[in-house]
């Protein structure tokens, strides 16, 4: 594996190229990745970076988002397979009938969604900065997709504002339950217990952090707690396992995986390095609509 690293690393520097690596991704990925974390980490980065290719290890809506913000850079997906259930809850028809039932309020849409989908909303989110972003439209009333417990997460929040929830999630963490939760709290009663706003309501409501990947890991740094209930994707549990060998780490369920972002090997980043085949190319009226969707919300965040 050391070779194909150096191998990937090398033509990396040879092609002025960067790779993405979101927290999901199989752990190996960390060793040639520029960056990791969250959606709204690498979309900054994204924006940032002078290189001339972007390999984006994570799933088909995060290259897009890349290819949005940064249109004159080659942006490659280096299994184009990798997509999002979430993200194909909700096509271009289903945004606009959505949208027609419920005229005149602000849309946001969780950067879980496609560009066709943000060319239609008002602003993007992620799920570290939702409460934030729907706080700033100063409206009673906000329509939120295709996310509807995240979406619920920031209405409890707030209470002050309805939203109004597409019927999407994803099934990794919509999967979890109240019971999953209660049993974890009997049998590690000392331990904190962290969850991913796209959980449940109910089930966020038990937790002692509710936080998006960048946050569940920075709570864990800065918490003087030895013991944690890690209820996201086992790609979070990994790599905290990996940076804090003195800390214990219990994994809400064994099946917390997600395996569009699995697709993705060393292997495939070299290709996508080596061919630059699979990269994303989008409609430009599509990209400038969804870029304005995705520029609102990094100035809100910035």
């Amino acid at each position: 594996m050391r070779k194909l690293i150096e191998e990937i690393n090398n033509l990396k520097k040879e092609k002025n190229a960067i790779i993405l690596a979101h927290s999901y991704q199989n752990i190996e990925i960390d060793e040639v990745a520029d960056f990791v974390g969250d959606s709204l980490y690498l979309s900054q980065q994204a924006k940032k970076t002078n290189a001339d290719i972007i390999i984006f290890a994570g799933v088909y809506f995060m290259a897009q988002t890349a290819k949005i913000i940064s249109p004159d850079k080659k942006v490659i997906l280096p299994n184009i397979n990798a997509g999002c259930l979430m993200a194909d809850m909700i096509n271009h028809k289903q945004m606009l009938d959505f949208k027609s039932k419920h005229p005149n309020i602000p849309i946001v849409c969780y950067i879980n969604s496609t560009a066709e989908v943000k060319a239609e909303c008002d602003i993007c989110c992620t799920s570290s900065n939702a409460l934030q972003i729907v706080k700033s439209l100063n409206s009673d009333k906000v329509l939120f997709l295709p996310d509807q417990n995240l979406g619920k997460w920031v209405e409890n929040q707030l209470n002050s504002v309805k939203i109004i929830t597409y019927n999407g999630n994803c099934p990794v963490h919509h999967n979890i339950n109240v019971s999953d939760i209660k049993d974890a709290r009997n049998k590690y009663p000392n331990a904190k217990i962290l969850i991913h706003p796209e959980c449940k309501p109910e089930v966020s409501k038990l937790g002692d952090y509710v936080g998006s990947t960048s946050g569940i890991i920075n709570y864990v740094k800065n918490s003087s707690d030895k013991q944690f209930i890690i209820v996201t994707e086992k790609g979070v549990y990994d790599r905290l396992k990996r940076d804090y060998p003195n800390k214990e780490f219990i994994l809400i369920k064994d099946n917390m995986l997600c395996e569009s972002m699995k697709l993705t090997t060393l292997e495939e980043i070299l290709n996508a390095l080596k061919n630059e085949t699979t990269e994303i190319i989008l409609d430009e009226k599509i990209r400038q609509a969804s870029s304005n969707c995705i520029e609102r919300m990094l100035k809100v965040s910035n």
